[in-house]
């Protein structure tokens, strides 16, 4: 019985250090119509059948990134796009630089939109901090012209009647 008895003061031990109190933090998922929105969208004033006929002019890889850089072309490739392009003599180059700029382009656009949230949800934060200060502070609390122990300009003599800083 003695036994018994320790192995369940153990366990209720165990089960209340399992836990630290605080709540599970809420995922916000991110609807289609918002991801449609954050996400940058192709535009390519290079088209496709573009890169096809420099590729067979004979342009090099490096001359023909350049000129989608200068044209701010932008690119979302299938797979097999990204394939026919291959086979139709689009060097390999070429589709990795599209490739690896759509993905900096997604990132980029997902982490400003994650910086702008986690903005909004600090300044609502400070708000609800500023708030709960304002209703625990003793010296707000006594009213809007309750008594306080330093006077009505910070004086420590007598007892003022005029609201401390910070109780508007």
């Amino acid at each position: 019985m003695p036994k018994l008895l320790i192995f369940i003061v153990v366990l209720l031990l165990l089960a209340g250090c399992a836990t630290n109190g605080q709540s599970v933090p809420v995922i916000e998922r991110i609807s289609e119509e918002e991801l449609s929105r954050i996400l940058p969208q192709p535009l390519a004033t290079l088209s496709l059948n573009d890169l096809v006929s420099l590729s067979k002019e004979g342009m090099t890889a490096t001359q023909i990134i350049e000129q989608i850089k200068s044209s701010n072309s932008m690119y979302d490739l299938t797979p097999s796009q990204s394939l026919l392009l291959s086979k139709q003599g689009v060097d390999s180059q070429i589709l990795d630089y599209i490739h690896t700029s759509r993905e900096l382009a997604v990132r980029n656009s997902i982490a400003d939109e994650i910086i702008k949230r986690e903005k909004i949800k600090r300044e609502e934060l400070e708000s609800l901090k500023r708030q709960q200060l304002r209703a625990y502070d003793p010296f707000c609390r006594n009213g809007p012209y309750g008594v306080y122990p330093y006077g009505p300009y910070g004086s420590r003599f007598g007892i003022g009647y005029a609201r401390p800083w910070g109780c508007w």
